[in-house]
């Protein structure tokens, strides 16, 4: 292969074998680097916005959200090459300006073709810019009426579990998603936001006391588990 400029990417598969095979074909490429590896759409944005990516190995068919999703709702999206088992999605994929469409089981030879097109893509230069920009307002989205919402993590107060449901209090409002609390809990990062009772998480910049028992929040109380008090003790000491 030609020099080709260094480029960090990352791979989004809910199949482990698929993960395996794409971490095998990019560990293959010395100009690549892995940054990370996730199950599904929502870790992948969680990861989106701790690292840099410059490249992204996207499955279409995913539960919860489909890469195609995932790929309409990034507000600044890296290259995309689509993944999948069924050719039917091509069409869908190349609307969206990907690089490429690899169809499992991905061969090397396939999969190296697809990376030349990215590097073409993707300039050493524009990656530079990429790195050196500052985070702007961290944010997540989560679904509620039937479309992707926008939340800023600032204005986030609290999440509250509604067994099938949650609800994200903000400082606008609360918006009810459907989804579970874990899911909630592994978008939000953990230097901000932390697990109080199995049915509650907060921000911590909107904590104004707590005790053994009860954190206070500006108009309302959250209550500490017992199974989460010692980490939550440990954390706001």
């Amino acid at each position: 292969m030609p020099e080709m400029p260094f480029i960090r990417c990352m791979i989004v598969d809910d199949e482990p074998p698929a993960r395996d095979v794409l971490r095998r074909h990019v560990a293959s490429l010395p100009s690549m680097q892995l940054v990370a590896e996730c199950g599904n759409a929502v870790e992948a944005m969680m990861q989106l916005q701790q690292h840099t990516v410059d490249l992204l190995f996207l499955d279409i068919h995913m539960p919860q959200l489909k890469g195609t999703e995932l790929l309409k709702i990034l507000p600044h999206p890296p290259q995309v090459i689509f993944t999948t088992a069924h050719p039917e999605y091509a069409l869908e994929g190349f609307e969206l300006d990907a690089v490429d469409y690899l169809l499992k089981p991905i061969q090397f030879d396939r999969f190296v073709k697809a990376v030349m097109k990215a590097f073409h893509h993707v300039r050493p230069a524009e990656i530079s810019a990429v790195k050196e920009e500052p985070k702007k307002e961290q944010h997540i989205y989560v679904r509620a009426d039937r479309k992707m919402v926008k939340v800023l993590l600032r204005d986030i107060h609290y999440i509250e579990s509604m067994k099938d449901y949650v609800k994200v209090v903000t400082s606008a409002g609360p918006i009810i998603t459907k989804q579970s609390i874990s899911a909630m809990e592994a978008m939000l990062p953990e230097t901000e936001f932390i697990r109080t009772h199995r049915s509650f998480i907060v921000s911590m910049q909107k904590i104004r006391s707590y005790t053994n028992e009860l954190i206070e929040m500006e108009k309302t109380e959250i209550p500490i588990g017992r199974l989460f008090r010692n980490n939550v003790m440990n954390v706001l000491r």
